[in-house]
């Protein structure tokens, strides 16, 4: 099997040189065999991987995973799919996931581009999450963000029909930005009779990115909307 292309060369993150614990570490080796998934194989078999056909939600981006536990932990009928790059938040969540005793929960070190590419069937997904993704402040880097109409056109094939794709940021020029891309696209309608933003979802945890905008006086907006 060739090594996965890159769907475009900009990537939307950095890899940051964080601290890892040993104990994070230990559940890198250990865990992530259990939970992890491969991504060079190819496409992913949910109904195989999970032993079972069921809801099935993407997050990309989970930071250190406290969403994804939170909604698995309240929907044990239900499955659950993480990507994220850096790994002191994948182990930290691997550690949960082993200490809660979850087993619909796996997870995927990789760009979260490549795998929806590469690995993700189509129409597979009931909701897709990115709450929070790096806002790219910087115009010159607003090419970097995930957000974009090539990305909207990813979702929606990997997205069952009235499957989600939920949003949220606490930048208002990104909000923006994302609300522009997503109304533009012919595939989704937002969920919200305004057009505007979405209120936060109910199930959706308050993540400490969130925590740290509103201590700052950010507000946040969610995004929530629906494959054609």
């Amino acid at each position: 099997m060739p090594p996965i292309e890159h769907p475009r060369a900009i990537r939307s993150f950095v890899l940051r040189q964080s601290r890892i614990t040993a104990a994070q570490q230990r559940a890198l080796q250990t865990l992530l065999p259990r939970y992890g998934l491969d991504p060079e194989p190819g496409r992913f078999d949910f109904p195989l991987i999970f032993g079972r056909d069921a809801h099935r939600t993407l997050e990309i981006g989970f930071g250190n995973g406290a969403t994804l536990l939170a909604l698995a932990g309240a929907h044990p009928d239900q499955d659950f799919l993480g990507i994220e790059v850096h790994r002191p938040g994948i182990g930290r969540l691997l550690l949960a996931l082993e200490a809660e005793r979850l087993v619909n929960v796996r997870v995927v070190c990789a760009d979260a581009l490549e795998v929806l590419t590469h690995c993700v069937p189509d129409t597979s997904l009931d909701a897709v999450l990115a709450y929070f993704p790096d806002p790219w402040p910087k115009k010159r880097h607003h090419k970097r963000r995930l957000v974009q109409p090539e990305f909207a056109a990813l979702v929606a094939r990997k997205l069952k029909s009235g499957g989600q794709l939920q949003l949220a940021t606490d930048w208002p020029d990104y909000a923006a930005h994302m609300l522009a891309v997503l109304s533009a696209s012919p595939d989704f309608v937002n969920s919200v009779a305004s057009d505007g933003y979405a209120p936060r979802p109910t199930e959706r945890p308050l993540t400490k990115f969130e925590h740290r905008g509103l201590k700052l006086g950010h507000a946040v907006r969610d995004l929530v909307f629906v494959k054609r």
